[in-house]
C-alpha cells in the first residue's frame, strides 16, 4: 500500500466522500436494543445472542440482502442494499426486520427501539481490537464513549450527495440541508429520555452522550461553502482513534495525534496509507457522516415499525423538490450566524428540550406538513402518507415526541 502525502490525502477525502450524482437511492440502517422478552433489565449473555441471531448470519437468510452485524453492547443491526426509490427501501428493510425479529423472538428475546437503554449498564460483548481502541480512546475524556458503544440506538438514513449543480439536487444544497433538519430530526423522534431507570433530564440522551464526546469527531464539522472542503479539514483535524494491525495486538494510536500530524511524520510512527485513512475516516461520527453517500446519523431509534417515519420524513424532505424548499425556509430561523448551519446551542435544545422549544416545534410542524403535501404525488404508495401522519398527529402537532411516553410510563409505574 503506497505511502500518502498531504495533498494526496486531502484529494482522496474530498473524492471519496462525496460522489456526485443526480440523487436517487435511498438506504437505511436500523439499529435495536436487545431485550429479553419476560425481563427487559435481565443481562443479554454472548451465548444467548449468538444462539439467538445465528439463523439470520447465514449467507441468504434475509430475503432482501440487508446487512447483519453486532454493535459494542448487545445491540444488533440491519444495514439496507440502497434502494431505487423510497417505498423500495422500506418494504425491504420491513421485511429483513420481520426475519430478524422472528429469530430474535425464537428465544425468548426482544428487539427494542430506544436511543438509549433505559435500565441496563450493558458489558462490551465484542472484544476486537477495533472496539478495545474505540473504548480506550474515549475513556480519556469520561465515561461517554463506553455509554455509546454499549448502550446507544439509533436510525440512520442515508441519501445520495447529489449532482454538481446549484439547485436543490446540488450536493452543497443537500448537504446543507441535511445540517437544517437535524435538530428537527432530533428533536421531534427523541426517544432516550431515561437511564438506569430515572430521567436524566434530556428528551434525547443518546444525542447528549454524542455531544459530550470528542468535538472533533461528533460535532458538525465548520462550514465552509464547499462541502468536501469541510469534511477534509474535520477529517484531517481529528485525532486518530485506531491503527489497524495484527487481531492479536492493541491498535490504539497515541494520544493527541491528528491524521494531519501523520501525514507529517512521527518518530517511531510507520507513515499512514490510504488504507488507514479510509479506517480513520470510519472512526469519525458527526450527525450528518458523508461516505460516498450522506449518512444521517442524528436519529434515536424508534420502537415497533415507527422507524419507518423518520426515514420517510427525511427522504422526502431531500429528494423532494419542493419539500426542499419548505424544509430550508422552515429551518431558517434555527440558523442564526452567518451561514446556513443551525449553531451548537440549536442542536442542544433539540437534544434537551425537544419540540417545547418554540422555534424547533414550528419548524417540525412545517416539516412534517411539507413530507406531508410531497407524500399526496401519484405513485406514492399511501401507507407511507398514513405513517407519517399518524406519528404527526400523536406527537409533532402535540409538541411531544416518543420520549414522553417513556416519562408518562414511569409516573405511573
Amino acid at each position: 500500500m503506497s505511502e500518502l502525502d498531504e495533498e494526496r490525502a486531502e484529494q482522496h477525502v474530498q473524492n471519496a466522500c462525496f460522489k456526485k450524482g443526480p440523487p436517487r437511492l435511498v438506504g437505511v440502517e436500523s439499529e435495536w436494543l436487545v431485550q429479553d422478552h419476560r425481563d427487559a433489565g435481565a443481562p443479554i449473555s454472548s451465548h444467548r445472542l449468538n444462539a439467538a441471531v445465528s439463523a439470520v448470519e447465514i449467507p441468504g437468510a434475509l430475503p432482501q440482502g440487508s446487512k447483519f452485524t453486532r454493535e459494542p453492547g448487545g445491540q444488533v443491526e440491519l444495514s439496507s442494499l440502497p434502494a431505487p426509490s423510497l417505498a423500495r427501501c422500506i418494504e425491504a428493510m420491513a421485511a429483513d426486520l420481520a426475519t430478524l425479529r422472528q429469530a430474535a423472538e425464537s428465544a425468548g428475546l426482544v428487539l427494542t427501539g430506544r436511543g438509549l437503554d433505559p435500565i441496563r449498564e450493558p458489558a462490551r460483548v465484542l472484544q476486537h481490537p477495533r472496539y478495545q481502541a474505540m473504548e480506550s480512546f474515549f475513556d480519556r475524556e469520561g465515561p461517554w464513549g463506553r455509554i455509546m458503544m454499549r448502550c446507544t440506538a439509533s436510525v440512520q438514513i442515508n441519501l445520495d450527495c447529489g449532482d454538481d449543480t446549484g439547485e436543490v439536487s446540488g450536493y452543497r444544497h443537500r448537504w446543507e440541508l441535511a445540517h437544517r433538519i437535524g435538530p428537527v430530526l432530533v428533536a421531534a423522534f427523541a426517544n432516550s429520555p431515561l437511564r438506569n431507570g430515572r430521567p436524566t433530564g434530556w428528551l434525547s440522551t443518546r444525542q447528549a452522550v454524542w455531544a459530550h464526546m470528542d468535538p472533533k469527531r461528533t460535532r458538525q464539522p465548520r462550514y465552509h461553502t464547499d462541502p468536501g472542503t469541510a469534511w477534509m479539514r474535520y477529517a484531517l483535524e481529528a485525532d486518530v482513534m485506531c491503527i489497524p494491525g495484527d487481531d492479536h495486538e492493541s491498535w490504539l494510536a497515541p494520544p493527541d495525534l491528528s491524521f494531519r500530524d501523520w501525514l507529517r511524520g512521527v518518530s517511531g510512527l510507520r507513515p499512514p496509507t490510504v488504507s488507514d485513512l479510509d479506517y480513520h475516516l470510519s472512526t469519525l461520527f458527526p450527525p450528518v457522516r458523508p461516505r460516498g453517500w450522506l449518512e444521517l446519523r442524528m436519529t434515536d431509534a424508534q420502537d415497533g415499525d415507527n422507524w419507518i417515519v423518520p426515514v420517510v420524513l427525511a427522504a422526502t424532505l431531500l429528494n423532494n423538490p419542493r419539500a426542499a424548499d419548505a424544509a430550508w425556509a422552515a429551518t431558517d430561523p434555527l440558523c442564526r450566524d452567518v451561514h446556513p448551519f443551525p449553531s451548537d446551542d440549536v442542536w442542544e435544545r433539540a437534544a434537551r428540550i425537544g419540540l417545547a422549544d418554540p422555534e424547533l416545534a414550528k419548524a417540525a410542524r412545517a416539516c412534517f406538513a411539507a413530507a406531508d403535501n410531497a407524500l399526496a404525488d401519484p405513485g406514492v404508495p399511501v401507507v407511507l402518507r398514513q405513517a407519517l401522519a399518524h406519528f404527526a398527529e400523536r406527537y409533532s402537532e402535540r409538541g411531544r415526541s416518543p420520549a414522553h411516553d417513556e416519562l408518562d410510563a414511569l409516573q405511573h409505574v
